[in-house]
């Protein structure tokens, strides 16, 4: 007899926390307002929160799996340790001087962020290893005394070491780590070749860099929320979501903390592609909004779109190339300053601004009452209509009318000479149109028309805005998937155990060297294996390989996914076409007579995961019954409409409400527009379709 595990999903956003509970009976979810001061508290309230609905024991929880933006919220605050940086001499400026690339062309002020270690702070190792590994200058092991002594000098609490080549012979790194653990045992140490072991300094320097930083503040934080778990009786293992979308140890992940730089997003990603293979969705827009920020993810073939560099902390109105680059495996998304506690402001031009700025849980909007005086886009739906004062969060917070009217009021409407709700449908068109820029853009980057594309939405913001959305971008259908206001954290339910282990092996095509490639891909599958076993010891797995590959002279590669195989010199061939289907997919071409190279290659070993099953889908269905009629502001047709109020509950399969409709659930509330129909699915989502088609 199979014993069912009580597993529970714990996602700690900006604005909220989010939990769900897998057990026996089916899923129990709930929402609390992230702490900041002591995050692990609104685990704890709402992991208690969520046992307590479903008749659960905190003891009989069998596995925890959390995300959190804390690696990412340390290095945009830059709330990290006293760090240094150790490098090869003549490459201290490396990450000062950036790729070189202006982001914003015409500004002739422009300031480029400053670094994340200060000048004095980065240190040199007169020492040189070769590309191909070959040592062309000794470490002398004076040099490396000397170090030492500096490094214990300057109370220092972390050390990241960044030296050259050291992703093809880490001898140098190594011997320098050696004698720093010697000398001080309890000291945070990352290495270049351990975290980040591909060619290209900057993004390697970046992300060993980012790495030691915060690691010291993961650890304390995860060593406290495993003893804080324990003392509330939950004993069962904690894994992390990593930003690859794959579960790992929190051992790995206080070792490798640059690993969760996106590990909440990721989670979203992970939750809309399932439903994507359930609905047989081969081209889908999946659309997270939360409290703080709004992510766009392009899932194809049921699959998220992954990248094995991201850009973290960008300075300049989130531009990209204003942030620091750092190399690891992630979930591909472009991310906005545009959520529900996004603050609206008005800009010298006397424009309506939305973010990036968001009054997240402290203080809030400020029709939380909770001392929050900035118009949000909360406030200003709610002063749409879109939101029911008395039934937010299921009731759990109440919310003030009068207050985000008179925030709206004070700060907006009456510097632009009109109404709190028409100063409103301009918070609200506003932060639409910047969401909707950012998918044509991500897209467009990406070779797809967005037309053709299926939107998943959740989040606790999404479901208010989807329908809009999909007016501006001409897209015909809107997935709602049950549970949308806490995607994030079913999606960590869904996830994986993975582990993506990389490499740099610099090769020209022309030249391919099966016994070279395969040495590599030998050691990654040991690595890849060794995490992944450590989690799900008896798990069946799947591999997959890429190399990452381009045209000679071209500054950056493109992923292309080859058979997990023995090579053979003869395979050049294959690896060739490859690389010529994965690049004219891309950019609807191929290059004649240009060399082709291979920079790194990257190998994921993955625990296979159930087959969804397929859902039975309805285009058409029965009327269900309203609850009531309410109003709301339909930005489409710029004025009032009367809506049909109706509970999610209602909305089985086959069940249907023809827009405009508001469709009211405890995480989230859907705005089916006067455009749009909302019809139940077999697998208890919404399917919002364009009126006049099928």
């Amino acid at each position: 007899m199979t014993v069912f595990m009580n597993r529970v999903g714990v996602d700690i956003g900006g604005t909220f926390t989010d939990v769900a509970l897998s057990h026996a009976a089916g899923l129990d979810t709930c929402k609390v307002l992230t702490n900041y001061a002591q995050p692990e508290q609104a685990i704890l309230d709402g992991i208690q929160i969520a046992a307590d609905k479903a008749g659960v024991a905190m003891r009989d929880i069998g596995q925890v799996i959390h995300g959190t933006t804390l690696v990412t919220n340390a290095l945009i605050e830059r709330r990290g340790a006293k760090l240094a940086f150790i490098t090869t001499e003549g490459f201290r400026d490396v990450i000062e001087m950036r790729s070189e690339n202006r982001f914003e062309q015409y500004d002739l002020n422009l300031t480029l962020p400053k670094p994340m270690v200060p000048r004095e702070d980065r240190l040199t190792l007169h020492e040189r290893m070769g590309p191909k590994g070959e040592v062309l200058l000794a470490l002398d092991p004076a040099e490396v005394d000397a170090m030492v002594k500096t490094i214990l000098a300057g109370d220092y609490e972390a050390v990241a070491i960044g030296l050259m080549h050291a992703y093809a012979n880490d001898a140098h790194e190594v011997q320098m780590a050696e004698a720093l653990r010697a000398a001080a045992p309890e000291m945070s140490i990352s290495l270049s070749s351990v975290i980040s072991p591909q060619m290209r300094e900057l993004p390697r320097f970046n992300t060993v860099i980012a790495n030691a930083y915060v690691q010291p503040q993961v650890a304390d934080y995860l060593g406290r929320l495993v003893r804080r778990l324990g003392e509330a009786g939950v004993t069962a293992p904690v894994f992390m979501l990593h930003s690859g979308g794959g579960l790992i140890s929190v051992d790995v992940a206080s070792e490798q903390p640059v690993r969760l730089l996106e590990s909440g997003p990721a989670g979203g990603a992970i939750f809309a592609a399932d439903f994507a293979r359930g609905h047989g969705l081969d081209s889908v827009l999946s659309f997270d909004m939360g409290g703080t920020t709004a992510k766009i993810c392009l899932i194809e073939e049921g699959a998220p779109k992954t990248a094995n560099t991201f850009e973290v902390a960008r300075t300049y109105r989130f531009k990209k190339g204003s942030g620091m680059t750092v190399s690891t495996p992630v979930v591909e998304m472009v991310e906005i300053g545009a959520g529900g506690g996004s603050i609206a402001s008005i800009d010298t031009l006397g424009r309506v601004q939305v973010g990036p700025r968001s009054a997240a849980s402290e203080p809030g909007p400020a029709c939380y009452g909770r001392g929050g005086e900035d118009p949000t886009v909360t406030d200003a739906n709610l002063v749409l209509g879109r939101l029911d004062p008395d039934n937010f969060a299921g009731g759990a917070i109440a919310l003030s009318l009068q207050a985000a009217d008179r925030a709206i009021d004070a700060k907006l409407a009456r510097r632009l000479q009109m109404n709190a709700p028409e100063a409103a449908s301009g918070i609200t068109e506003m932060v639409d149109e910047n969401m909707a820029n950012a998918a044509r853009v991500h897209t467009v980057e990406n070779g797809r028309d967005i037309e053709h594309f299926t939107m998943i939405g959740f989040g606790g913001g999404a479901p208010l805005h989807a329908c809009r959305l999909c007016e501006k971008l001409g897209i015909r259908e809107l997935i709602i998937p049950p549970g949308a206001g806490v995607g994030s954290a079913i999606g960590f339910l869904k996830a994986p155990f993975s582990y993506e282990a990389t490499r740099g092996l610099f090769q020209r095509l022309d030249q391919f060297d099966a016994q070279a490639v395969n040495a590599v891909l030998t050691d990654l599958e040991a690595e890849a294996t060794a995490f992944v076993s450590a989690g799900a010891k008896d798990a069946v797995t799947t591999t997959r390989v890429t190399a990452f590959m381009r045209y000679a002279g071209q500054g950056w590669e493109i992923p292309v996914v080859l058979p997990c195989k023995i090579f053979a010199d003869a395979d050049q061939a294959e690896v060739l076409a490859a690389f010529e289907r994965a690049y004219r997919k891309l950019f609807g071409r191929v290059i004649d007579g240009l060399a082709i190279e291979i920079t790194n290659w990257s190998l994921v070993v993955a625990s296979a995961l159930p087959a969804t099953p397929p859902v039975e889908r309805h285009a058409h269905g029965a009327s269900v019954t309203p609850l009531r009629t309410r109003q709301f502001f339909d930005m489409a047709l710029r004025r009032i409409v009367d809506a049909q109020e109706v509970d999610r509950a209602a909305m089985t399969a086959g069940k249907a409400v023809e827009g405009p409709a508001i469709i009211i659930e405890n995480e989230t509330t859907t705005i089916v527009t006067s455009g749009f129909r909302a019809i139940g699915q077999g697998d208890g989502s919404l399917r919002l379709i364009r009126k006049g088609d099928s």
